[in-house]
């Protein structure tokens, strides 16, 4: 199994057991789920009718959230796209800071910005109704995770800068 870190972070953001669509060369999309988490109804087979209190008073604390963000703690943030943009910028710069530093080609930083400005302009801020994702650091200089519904508009898809992650293999 491969994990994907953030390279400035070093929080883990997504795995190989999800399916990643690489898209324009800059980005993984990544198709969730909506997933029950946090009831711990756990059956041991006692009749509770029989035994004082059936169901009054549970406390049912289930919650639906997002399998990935979930499953890597991935912390919920908020920008407008002004701030997001001014963000992606210094991030963007940072990548390829780090692409140099572990000696990428000019080629390969030329396609990164090339498919960052691809995916930018064609789909990413035409309706700006993302939600925003850190990793569990919350680190400000580290990836942000953008989170989208297909056209569907029931599918949640999360978005991972390619060129902002690291394999890990576990």
């Amino acid at each position: 199994m491969l994990i994907y870190k953030d390279v400035l972070s070093g929080d883990e953001m997504i795995s190989d057991s999800y399916d990643l669509k690489l898209v324009d060369g800059a980005v993984y999309e990544v198709d969730c789920a909506n997933i029950t988490v946090g009831n711990d109804n756990i059956d041991i087979g006692a009749n509770p009718s029989a035994e004082d209190g059936g169901d009054e008073g549970a406390d049912d604390t289930a919650e639906t959230a997002i399998d990935v963000v979930h499953s890597f703690r991935l912390v919920k943030t908020s920008f407008d796209k002004k701030s997001y943009m001014g963000y992606l910028k210094q991030y963007i710069k940072k990548v390829k800071e780090h692409m140099k530093s572990r000696d990428a080609s000019e080629d390969e930083i030329k396609e990164f910005e090339a498919g960052v400005k691809a995916y930018v302009s064609r789909q990413t801020f035409k309706k700006f109704e993302y939600d925003f994702y850190t990793g569990e650091s919350m680190d400000p200089d580290g990836m942000l995770v953008l989170l989208d519904f297909r056209d569907d508009g029931i599918t949640p898809y999360c978005v991972f800068w390619k060129h902002g992650l690291s394999e890990m293999k576990v």
